[in-house]
């Protein structure tokens, strides 16, 4: 009996492809919606002389849109579980200060992203996609750093119910994608200089924070 060996990795060239499609379906779901972009369409704007470009690197187009919800979590996680790690070492956590864990990984990720960026109108997309939601969901809740601030993080859990756990847990994820994704928008059309692009983004994260501390002590009570 043969075993086969570990598939070896991609060559340079796949590799490369394989990011531009990426990038390049990014930016037009994220500018027509998943609906209005044929799988073809990405593998011509992507440069690609195989139209089935798509299916050979990630076999469905569901494949490639979660190929690139997990390239991003695994940047704002890089960011996160240094956050996390350092509030761990502290005796309580405030709510800013969870917060802070859960907004300003995503930021400085956009920052460092530059402008313009598709990536939260994409991931605004994938939340209400019927067959996309679960996975964006599970992709971003069963991350490490947010495993772990919910074990430590200043969300009373123990004393209240699952459904008004869950009701506030939506209406968190709603407005800080959807504010992700307006500022997103405003950037990329010119309605916010690039220059001022930095600053947005870190008083849009400062106004998360306020107003999701605000929101959790109104429904679930003080910390």
């Amino acid at each position: 009996m043969t075993l086969s060996g570990p598939a070896a990795p991609p060559s340079p060239r796949s590799a490369l492809a394989r990011d531009k499609l990426m990038r390049t379906a990014e930016r037009l779901y994220a500018e027509r919606g998943f609906a209005g972009v044929s799988v073809r369409q990405i593998s011509e704007a992507a440069d690609q002389r195989n139209n089935s470009a798509v299916q050979y690197h990630f076999t469905t187009r569901d494949g490639l849109i979660k190929a690139i919800l997990s390239s991003h979590t695994g940047l704002v996680e890089t960011h996160r579980i240094a956050m996390v790690e350092a509030v761990r070492e502290q005796d309580t956590v405030s709510l800013e200060q969870h917060y802070r864990c859960v907004i300003l990984p995503h930021i400085q990720h956009h920052i460092e992203a530059g402008t313009p960026t598709w990536s939260a109108r994409f991931s605004a997309q994938a939340l209400v996609e019927p067959a996309l939601r679960d996975y964006a969901l599970q992709e971003h809740q069963n991350s490490p750093s947010l495993r772990l601030l919910d074990e430590i993080g200043a969300i009373r859990r123990d004393s209240t119910s699952p459904e008004l756990l869950a009701r506030h847990g939506t209406m968190v994820r709603q407005l800080s994608v959807h504010a992700f994704a307006e500022l997103e928008y405003d950037l990329a059309h010119g309605r916010i200089a690039p220059a001022a692009a930095a600053d947005s983004w870190r008083l849009l994260g400062q106004d998360l924070i306020t107003a999701l501390c605000g929101l959790t002590t109104a429904l679930l009570g003080p910390s």
